[in-house]
């Protein structure tokens, strides 16, 4: 098969770049780009042995090459995990076939925000929600707002207290750490989370992914419970006939309840009834939805 082919040779150009001596930056990036591709064709086709066909050198020469910023001291590692990779690519297509069903769909009773929100009961997920909403921005605009700038979110949406880019994979992963703000009368108390975020495009689309990930050692926040994102989708599609306006469709599915386990488990009250969590999972979409909307008509184009 091409990908057969294409991964080993792949391998050995980068083997020629590796060397220190060799300076071609764009070479090793351009190789780096195709290593991407073809791990996300083995993930595509039911590889999940990925560990054993990218050696570890690799690895590191991608995590030489990729990295936006230095890593925190005893953060995440000194080499970029190709495992993030393949949990990206893993949630899109779980999300993908989620997206193609078409019947059991509830709607959800929601405050007139723009958005509808509706859901659906899945094995190993629960209470997937599903928010759809039309907004007059491109596409090049909201993925710029919801995956490059990701840090600058809790400028303009008040639930965030703290969002930190851990780790760049290429240009189109990472591994973040979010932490929700205390609010009055919030039902769910503060949380983090610790996701791989998956960027893809196919075709006119945009799917930006997440899901939750383990990333050791991450510091402790004080106040706050563990949370998990099951999987998170948002699809960017430009609106038929009108570039310049988007249709979002965001699929969400967490686990809000305390892991005893977690650095952050403080106090058994960070456990949470399913159903004030499915409550409050519709309603967070909504508001972020217009926080987001909000952000957009006060702000120019970047």
């Amino acid at each position: 098969p091409r990908s057969g082919a294409m991964l080993p040779a792949t391998l050995k150009l980068c083997c020629g770049i590796a060397h220190d001596h060799l300076r071609l930056p764009g070479l090793k990036v351009t190789a780096v780009a195709a290593i991407q591709k073809e791990v996300r064709g083995l993930v595509v086709r039911g590889s999940h042995h990925l560990s054993s066909k990218i050696p570890h050198f690799i690895q590191r020469l991608m995590g030489k090459e990729t990295a936006a910023c230095p890593e925190p001291d005893g953060g995440v590692g000194s080499g970029v995990d190709l495992s993030y990779i393949t949990q990206g690519e893993t949630a899109l297509q779980r999300a993908l076939s989620i997206l193609q069903q078409r019947t059991g769909w509830q709607p959800e009773t929601m405050p007139d925000t723009g958005a509808v929100v509706s859901s659906v009961s899945l094995p190993g997920l629960g209470k997937v929600f599903r928010a759809e909403v039309v907004l007059a921005v491109p596409v090049v605009r909201l993925q710029w707002e919801l995956f490059e700038r990701m840090e600058q979110m809790p400028q303009w949406n008040p639930t965030l207290s703290q969002v930190k880019v851990l780790q760049r994979v290429g240009t189109d992963t990472l591994v973040t750490h979010e932490v929700t703000a205390a609010s009055p009368g919030n039902l769910v108390g503060r949380r983090d989370f610790v996701s791989v975020r998956h960027r893809r495009r196919r075709e006119t689309a945009v799917y930006l992914v997440g899901t939750a990930t383990r990333v050791q050692p991450l510091p402790s926040q004080e106040g706050c419970i563990r949370a998990e994102s099951r999987l998170s989708c948002i699809v960017l599609q430009p609106l038929a006939g009108d570039p310049g306006r988007t249709r979002v469709t965001w699929l969400l599915s967490m686990d809000l309840k305390a892991n005893p386990n977690s650095a952050c488990f403080l106090s058994p009250k960070g456990w949470i009834p399913t159903s004030v969590a499915n409550r409050v999972l519709p309603w967070s979409q909504a508001d972020f939805i217009q926080h987001l909307h909000r952000h957009l008509s006060a702000t120019a184009c970047p």
